[in-house]
């Protein structure tokens, strides 16, 4: 009886223990299937926006706070995540490097845009960041021959945009905009459905053949709008009391400010230009507006959001960059122009509500690069700002070299404080380059604002702040770059003897904002640094993508909510 008994129990479980093992079987072919249904799927937003606000200082978000109302700006800052401390790693800080930098999450001496200009080494010649002068590369939607014979072809490495193409098979769809050139192009990448930016001969939106061969319906549709007159008839005065702009800035009406239709002060007739010059437009606060009519009507038409994959969407408000160089960051012209993008941005926030959906969409804005003061503004007020012209030093050091070796040609150019030596000739005249530097530099650090000259290709052993070394060295591309890098003193502008610019290593040119907002964001802020190089890989962990080819940034954790 026990022999029995002990007979059906071992048969008990080891029947119970095979019928275990099959349906451990089963598991993995019912889990693929699972998968198969998407019942376990990735979530990601439906559209990603990029914002870039071109010459943006950090220090607006909170210089200008108490103007913003509750829908732009401040909706980013206290609903998103604000990196406070988000700085530019490398020279020059101008806005074809910017927005490379933005979408590559990688620096000049990888991604190879050294600038908005730059001598070739290779082929001994100026180029332009997005030219291309390809054969079959034309101008699309206009009879601008240059205007549009450009493309992405000079990055040297992918953007996010590229990899969201990639990693979705080229089903998600990817727009660039901007009204300059290099704002839409850049942004979108290599790989995009269509970039498009403003042609201020015609007043309209344009492309290149590069990405169509046609203007779509619906830009051939918003151009017949002709918003910039309709935005000229609105003339320009300023949006708030003048007592609130006495308050937050320098006065009105000051010799150092550039003319906007024979005035450097409100109020503007830009009525005058209707019609006639469609250019002017981008000096105003205008063209943000006309930016974000031209940003709807593509969000609309290309339907993003609306598919299965993430779209992208890349926006750069350009004006702002355009009234910064000719009236400076304490002008009333400035602050009315970001009072306006406040209200603009809210308005774009408005309509992905509606048109996306609310938290279904994921949003980043930040900067190209920031702004320097005016220096004739710093020195009434007993601060250090001075000038240095590159067409000057360029002339200065042709003499210089003229007269030491017998030939000006020694200097192929001067571009944003970075000098070109013309190698072949140097070579051919059996000099030594060393010799030819070493009279440079002593040249250029007896000159007052001057603080030091770096040997880019020794930069690494050069006798700097490491801060500084590491910019110069993030900046240098052998084929795409100069050999000598002039470090001004603090408050020193290239430019003429009007408005300001910015290029340079300091804070003022290099800290920008950085604002994250929507699906998968966190709330809050961070005040440790962070770089301009870790937007990108920050955006491909949000998406679950790869990084850019070229990244070397790190993502901020902390933007994503856990």
């Amino acid at each position: 009886m026990k022999y029995k008994l002990l007979l059906f129990i071992t048969f008990a479980i080891g029947a119970f223990s095979i019928s275990i093992l099959a349906q451990n079987k089963k598991t993995p072919t019912t889990n693929k299937v699972e998968a198969v249904n998407n019942t376990d799927k990735i979530a990601r937003p439906k559209l990603m926006v990029g914002i870039v606000v071109d010459q943006m200082r950090w220090d607006y978000l909170y210089r200008f706070y108490d103007l913003y109302k509750t829908g732009g700006f401040k909706r980013l800052m206290n609903k998103g995540y604000s990196c406070d401390n988000t700085m530019v790693p490398y020279l020059p800080t101008v806005t074809a490097c910017g927005h490379t930098c933005i979408y590559t999450g990688s620096v000049p001496a990888i991604h190879g845009i050294t600038g908005n200009n730059w001598f070739d080494n290779k082929i001994q010649k100026s180029v332009y960041c997005t030219e291309d002068n390809n054969d079959s590369v034309k101008t699309v939607g206009s009879c601008t021959v240059d205007a549009g014979r450009m493309s992405p072809q000079n990055v040297l490495v992918t953007t996010i945009t590229d990899e969201l193409r990639l990693a979705s098979n080229f089903q998600s769809k990817v727009i660039g905009l901007s009204i300059k050139d290099r704002g839409a192009i850049i942004p979108a990448g290599h790989a995009a459905n269509g970039a498009y930016w403003y042609d201020g001969k015609t007043g309209n939106f344009i492309s290149s053949t590069y990405y169509i061969k046609e203007l779509p319906d619906w830009m051939q549709d918003f151009n017949k709008r002709k918003l910039t007159d309709s935005l000229y008839n609105l003339n320009w005065n300023t949006l708030l009391p003048s007592s609130v702009y006495n308050k937050y800035c320098d006065t009105d009406e000051n010799l150092y400010e550039s003319k906007l239709g024979g005035r450097t002060s409100f109020p503007y007739n830009l009525a005058q230009f209707a019609g006639k010059d469609f250019s002017k437009i981008s000096g105003t606060p205008y063209g943000n507006n006309l930016l974000f009519e031209a940003a709807k009507a593509a969000i609309s038409a290309e339907q993003l959001g609306k598919g299965e994959m993430t779209d992208f969407i890349c926006i750069s408000f350009s004006s702002t960059d355009y009234v910064g160089h000719g009236f400076g960051p304490n002008s009333w012209e400035l602050a009315d122009t970001y009072i306006r993008l406040d209200e603009t941005l809210s308005n774009l926030l408005d309509y992905l509500d509606k048109t996306v959906g609310q938290n279904q969409y994921s949003l980043f804005l930040t900067s190209d690069h920031a702004g320097a003061h005016v220096p004739e503004f710093l020195n009434k007020h007993h601060i250090n700002g001075g000038r240095m012209d590159d067409g000057d030093i360029n002339k200065e050091l042709g003499a210089l070299m003229n007269t030491l070796y017998g030939n000006a040609k020694i200097i192929n150019t001067v571009d944003e404080f970075d000098i070109y030596l013309n190698h072949a000739l140097i070579d051919s005249m059996k000099l030594d380059i060393k010799n030819v530097k070493e009279s440079l530099t002593k040249f250029l650090i007896q000159k007052e604002n001057v603080l030091n000259v770096v040997d880019k290709v020794n930069a690494s052993n050069a006798t700097i702040p490491a801060k500084i070394k590491e910019m110069v060295i993030n900046g240098y591309n052998p084929a795409r770059s100069g050999d000598l890098q002039i470090i001004n003193k603090t408050g020193v502008i290239d430019g003429g003897k009007t408005g300001m610019t910015h290029g340079v290593w300091n804070t003022y040119d290099a800290h920008i904002p950085l604002l994250f907002y929507g699906f998968g964001i966190a709330n809050g802020h961070l005040n440790r640094e962070t770089y301009m190089t870790d937007i990108s890989a920050t955006v491909a962990a949000l998406l679950h993508i790869q990084m850019p080819s070229g990244c070397v940034g790190k993502v901020i954790e902390e933007v994503m909510k856990k």
